[in-house]
């Protein structure tokens, strides 16, 4: 089986690239499912029905999300009934929406979860103990088991590595917005990266005007931060391969589409 992830898709620029890429990265690579971080699709910060229906109707199969979930005010209308969004599950109990989903590809069936990192981000339920509960759901079902793991410290994101290894498939991680180059298979068979990286701005500063962004350093007076339109764009992805036998990843591999490192047909 091949998962096709993309990483967070920032505004109007990260929504074009993956209406551009996706249907080539369907060819080239013939994903058996396709997952997309969608927190920061709808003007740099959350999501709407519009967006999400949009990336469903573009392939994906189920969209993601981390720290700005509740962004857009409109999700509490829809997201109860978007059964492909997932949000982090270690979010407190009573929070709209799920944290874990099924798909089924072809008779196998896929377990997607979403996760949020505790340090440099706000203090909720621990993702370590909730991991646990999700596996223990999971396994009832299927070997194969996705999880994105939307975090700020890269610690935090290999310690989940290293604590999941050898019980789910993959383990990938946002929110960062830069690719890291560290994608690797943990010795029981997890594949692993610390971040996926963005799909949206080039020429940004994690997907914000520059400008915006170096005045805050050199002022520290609140700014605007918006979405970088003017600039180049980019996707950021992952491909992985896993047994569909025992769950176990063979092969991840990055994707990074960018004026510095065009697509290739």
């Amino acid at each position: 089986m091949k998962i096709l992830f993309i990483g967070d898709v920032f505004g109007s620029p990260g929504r074009d690239m993956v209406q551009e890429y996706l249907p080539k990265l369907k060819d080239k690579y013939k994903p058996n499912a396709i997952i997309i971080n969608g927190e920061n699709a709808a003007s740099g910060k959350g999501i709407t029905e519009k967006i999400y229906k949009q990336f469903m109707g573009l392939g994906a199969n189920v969209i993601t999300m981390g720290n700005h979930t509740w962004d857009k005010k409109d999700i509490f209308e829809f997201i109860d009934d978007a059964k492909n969004l997932i949000r982090p599950a270690n979010f407190p109990v009573g929070t709209p929406g799920k944290g874990l989903t099924f798909i089924n590809m072809n008779g196998t069936e896929l377990a997607i979860m979403n996760l949020q990192g505790r340090t440099f981000l706000p203090a909720i339920d621990d993702p370590f103990r909730k991991v646990d509960e999700l596996i223990k759901e999971a396994k009832k079902r299927t070997n194969i088991i996705f999880l994105d793991f939307h975090a700020e410290a890269t610690s935090e994101k290999q310690a989940m590595g290293w604590y999941v290894d050898g019980r789910v498939s993959a383990v990938v991680g946002t929110h960062t917005h830069t690719q890291t180059a560290d994608n690797r298979i943990l010795p029981s068979g997890t594949a692993y990266i610390t971040d996926v990286g963005m799909t949206g701005p080039y020429d940004g500063i994690l997907g914000v005007e520059r400008d915006a962004v170096i005045k805050k350093f050199l002022t520290s007076l609140p700014v605007r931060f918006e979405p970088d339109k003017e600039g180049r764009t980019q996707l950021n992805g992952v491909i992985v391969t896993i047994n569909e036998q025992n769950g176990r990843a063979t092969k991840i591999d990055r994707i990074m589409i960018n004026e510095d490192n065009p697509y290739l047909d």
